[in-house]
C-alpha cells in the first residue's frame, strides 16, 4: 500500500503539514508495511493549470501528478482561509486527471485559527473529492491554534483522531476490492476533453 499525504499549505513548515506527517507516521506504525511519503506542495514549482492535457504538463506539476495517481490511498491537509482550503490545493485539483482517485481512499485534515471553519470540510471539501468519485473517510480531523504549542502538536485529542485516521485509512484499503469501478456507483456523464485549439 503507497499512503500518500498532502499539505496544501502555502509556507514550507506549517501545522497542517506536522498534522499530515504524524497522521502518516501512525498508519505506518500500525502497519510497517505501508509505504509513507508526504508532499509539501509549497515546496515544489507547480503550474498554475492552464486547461491543458493532465499528461502534458512538466517538472514539478508532472512529478506530483504521477505522485497522486500512483498512490494507492491519500490523505489531503489544508489550513482553512476564507472559510475554504488553500488556492494551491485548488490548483493541485485542477491538474491531476479526472481519474487520479478515482476509487481510492481519502482522508481529510484541516487547520484553522479557531474552529470556524470546520464545516468547510464537509461542505468544500468532500464535495470536491466526490467529483473525482474517491473513497473519503467520513470521520475528518480539524485541529485549531490552540492544539499546538510552540509549533508543536501538544492535543492527545487531536493526536488520537490522527492516529483514528492514520489507522482507518489503512483497514479501509485493506477492504478495497481490486476492481474500483465495482463500488463507486455510477459514473458521470462523459465529457470530451477539447484541445485549446479547438473553437
Amino acid at each position: 500500500m503507497r499512503l500518500l499525504g498532502v499539505s496544501g499549505g502555502p509556507t514550507q513548515s506549517s501545522k497542517t503539514l506536522l498534522a499530515v506527517k504524524t497522521s502518516l507516521n501512525y498508519a505506518k506504525a500500525y502497519d510497517e508495511t505501508v509505504e509513507t511519503e508526504v508532499v509539501n506542495v509549497s515546496e515544489y514549482n507547480v503550474q498554475f493549470c492552464d486547461a491543458r492535457d493532465p499528461a502534458k504538463y512538466e517538472g514539478d506539476s508532472k512529478l506530483l501528478i504521477d505522485k497522486i495517481i500512483s498512490a494507492d490511498a491519500l490523505i489531503f491537509g489544508t489550513p482553512m482561509y476564507r472559510g475554504t482550503y488553500t488556492g494551491i490545493l485548488k490548483n493541485l485539483f485542477d491538474l491531476i486527471p479526472n481519474d487520479a482517485i478515482l476509487g481510492k481512499p481519502v482522508g481529510l485534515i484541516a487547520t484553522g485559527g479557531s474552529d470556524h471553519h470546520y464545516l468547510a470540510l464537509e461542505h468544500e471539501l468532500k464535495p470536491l473529492l466526490g467529483f473525482f468519485l474517491a473513497i473519503v473517510l467520513p470521520g475528518v480531523v480539524y485541529a485549531n491554534n490552540q492544539h499546538y504549542t510552540n509549533g508543536e502538536l501538544s492535543s492527545d485529542e487531536i493526536k488520537d483522531k490522527l492516529k483514528q485516521l492514520g489507522t482507518s485509512i489503512v483497514n479501509f484499503h485493506r477492504m478495497m476490492p481490486d476492481d474500483k469501478y465495482s463500488i463507486i456507483g455510477a459514473l458521470g456523464p462523459t465529457i470530451k476533453r477539447k484541445s485549446l485549439s479547438d473553437k
